[in-house]
């Protein structure tokens, strides 16, 4: 007993311990649902983790606490499975094995559709197998029998299946709307995928000429380019400035276009000149306004930030080159009459670090009221 004691490790060893104790609950089956028909089943779906990385310790405590519920249930007699599954998260993993084929000089422009599915292939199945090794280090009691993956052919089905039926319930519908628009990724970005940082920017004051050679009217943006989409100017009703100007038009500079001057209760009279610029095809309250009026929807960005057709001569041109160019245009026509420093908060996608454009585009969506509800009376 004595020589016992002496030959056991002074500390608790885990690499002795818990690969071996492991492998030994996996190989037993101990994890995995019977589906006996005596026991009640309990079922939690682990939250998959994206495959565009390892774990992190947000990972490990949230799967802890699932762990213990399951174990617990699995000892009160319950027929448990606790599914194991990851996420393809399309995008991120898309921007991770494009950073990888930057590193290689190349771009999946350069290796097309077929090879580059192949090389996500590939990443997906390295980074399963870290997600899964750190699993075991948890000692998480996964029935990994059933692990499944977002792309799988039966999920994918299941996806369809629920889409096509939410569909048919008037659930989710197709429409026109301003949304979060990474041009580096061509994609829609939600809101939590967009990170605020201050950049050092500026206002810029125009004067639109009154289409009656009455004078002008003063607006400000940080946004100079998107001028050439302008649809309307908005004062508020009750300005006693512009009051009698609503109903009027003004000449559009370098466009020619003649636009309204629209009285709306969103503008705010105390901020810059009371006076704004209307663009709804690439800004979300602009949207909203030209609803309420009926405006014109004019888009002039294409989907990787250049100028489109609707932007005339600057057709081609980057967005931030264009904004040089039509700066130094709108001066020298006397429309541009001050420059401001401005420090203000752009968002920039997580994805690929591209500035975000606020954009128009057809997307789907979900009517949330009824979800709403239904989740407020349970």
């Amino acid at each position: 007993m004595d020589n016992q004691e002496l030959t056991m490790p002074t500390k608790y060893d885990p690499s002795a311990v818990e690969k071996d104790r492991y492998d030994y609950w996996v190989n037993g089956k101990f994890f995995e649902a019977k589906n006996d028909p005596e026991k009640e089943p309990y079922t939690v779906v682990i939250p998959p983790p994206n495959v565009t990385g390892k774990l992190h310790l947000g990972h490990a405590w949230d799967s802890t606490l699932q762990d213990i519920v399951t174990r617990m249930k699995r000892m009160q007699g319950y027929d448990v499975l606790w599914l194991p599954g990851m996420d393809h998260a399309g995008i991120a993993t898309q921007a991770k094995v494009e950073a990888k084929l930057r590193e290689e000089g190349k771009t999946r422009y350069d290796l097309g559709r077929e090879k580059f599915l192949e090389e996500t292939w590939k990443w997906k199945e390295e980074y399963a197998d870290f997600i899964r090794s750190q699993w075991a280090k948890l000692g998480l009691g996964l029935d990994y029998s059933r692990e499944r993956f977002t792309l799988d052919e039966g999920l994918s089905k299941a996806v369809r299946e629920v889409f096509v039926k939410l569909y048919e319930k008037g659930l989710i519908y197709r429409g026109e709307y301003i949304i979060n628009w990474d041009p580096a990724t061509k994609t829609a970005l939600s809101d939590i995928e967009v990170i605020y940082k201050d950049v050092q920017g500026a206002f810029y004051h125009m004067r639109y000429p009154l289409k009656d050679g009455s004078g002008s009217i003063e607006i400000a943006t940080t946004r100079p380019e998107t001028m050439l989409g302008d649809t309307a100017v908005a004062v508020h009703p009750e300005d006693e400035r512009y009051k009698h100007l609503i109903g009027k038009t003004v000449v559009l500079p370098i466009t020619g276009r003649e636009i309204p001057i629209v009285g709306d209760d969103y503008v705010d009279m105390e901020f810059g000149s009371g006076a704004v610029k209307i663009t709804p095809a690439h800004d979300p309250n602009d949207f909203e306004i030209g609803n309420r009026h009926n405006l014109e929807r004019i888009l002039v960005m294409n989907e990787d930030g250049t100028m489109n057709n609707n932007a005339l001569q600057y057709k081609g041109m980057d967005r931030f080159e264009c904004r040089k160019q039509i700066v130094k245009d709108l001066q020298e026509e006397g429309v541009l009459f001050k420059i401001e420093e401005h420090t203000h908060s752009v968002g920039h996608s997580e994805r690929s670090g591209a500035v975000v454009e606020p954009y128009l585009s057809t997307q789907w969506f979900v009517q949330m009221q009824p979800l709403a509800d239904a989740a407020i009376e349970l």
